[in-house]
């Protein structure tokens, strides 16, 4: 179905003056659709995205048969803006941290930065908290003024593989965004920084994730995250900022992956840094599957 659409556009496309194949009607390379076959993954299975600025990696994750999120690839991140730690306000040039969801009508292929996705920042917890700001991209041109930004190559593929996730039938995707691996290791060495109790927020999203390779479900309120959680009322009325409704916690169902995959799972040794600085460029400074409530998606402003 995917195919026969993106066929019948590229015709319409041809048929014209030039021979000029927009970026997000071209199939995945050759050697990215090997590697999904090889892996045992449908190219328009559901994905989920995430994101280290400290190693400067974004990971694309791949649901199997079996439910379970797999690491199909990871990219090095071309540029980011600002330093560790949450987006604020409008201007700052800080990249946002926390999780974040991205449905069809995020998606940009008239991008002035090749292709992008807008993550959808702010979600409830950020408006929770009074931060402004809005039209927050992972997009191409290696360049960032708030952004994460990847290289063309790089975004081709990404954006490719969510639009096929999306037409494939997922509603949305989520994009975890940390400041780094939130292992114990890591949490100990930025103990002393501002932002570790707003860090510790997001911890749980990660251990989740990391214990059943299963999309956690995300709750807001009370100005916090909650994680694995379910509201007892199927019709909360929902304050991020006020009281939490009653809720409860939701089974844990614990993963072992193959042992191919832990390997593969394992961090890619990148220096931690975007790929634009260690290239020496500036562009600017620095299976249950439950459902998400309340972080809220956005839609791309023309022409980000």
């Amino acid at each position: 179905m995917l195919t026969a659409v993106a066929m019948t556009v590229a015709v319409v496309v041809l048929s014209g003056c030039g021979q000029y194949t927009p970026a997000y009607i071209k199939p995945l390379p050759p050697e990215t659709r090997a590697l999904i076959a090889q892996k045992g993954m449908r190219e328009d299975s559901p994905i989920m995205i995430r994101i280290f600025k400290e190693e400067a990696v974004l990971e694309v994750w791949r649901q199997k048969d079996d439910g379970h999120y797999y690491l199909l690839k990871s990219y090095p991140i071309c540029n980011y803006s600002g330093k560790l730690g949450p987006k604020q306000s409008q201007g700052d040039r800080q990249a946002p941290e926390g999780f974040y969801v991205v449905s069809r009508d995020q998606l940009n292929p008239r991008s002035h930065y090749h292709l992008s996705f807008n993550i959808g920042y702010p979600n409830a917890f950020d408006r929770a908290y009074g931060r402004t700001g809005n039209n927050i991209m992972v997009h191409g041109d290696c360049k960032s003024a708030g952004c994460y930004a990847m290289t063309d190559a790089m975004i081709e593929e990404i954006y490719i593989m969510a639009q096929d996730a999306l037409l494939g039938g997922q509603d949305y995707f989520m994009i975890q965004a940390y400041p780094f691996r939130m292992t114990a290791a890591n949490m100990a060495k930025h103990r002393d920084d501002k932002w570790y109790k707003f860090w510790e927020q997001l911890k749980p999203g990660y251990d989740y994730f990391e214990a059943t390779r299963l999309q956690p479900s995300i709750l807001v309120c009370n100005k916090s995250y909650v994680v694995n959680a379910a509201f007892v009322d199927r019709n909360p009325r929902v304050n991020p900022a006020g009281r939490c409704p009653s809720y409860q916690y939701l089974p844990v169902q614990r993963f072992t992956p193959p042992p191919q995959q832990t390997a593969e799972a394992k961090p890619t040794s990148l220096e931690a840094s975007p790929l634009a600085s260690r290239m020496g460029l500036g562009f600017g400074p620095a299976k249950p599957t439950y459902h998400m409530f309340t972080l809220g998606p956005a839609s791309p402003a023309p022409g980000q």
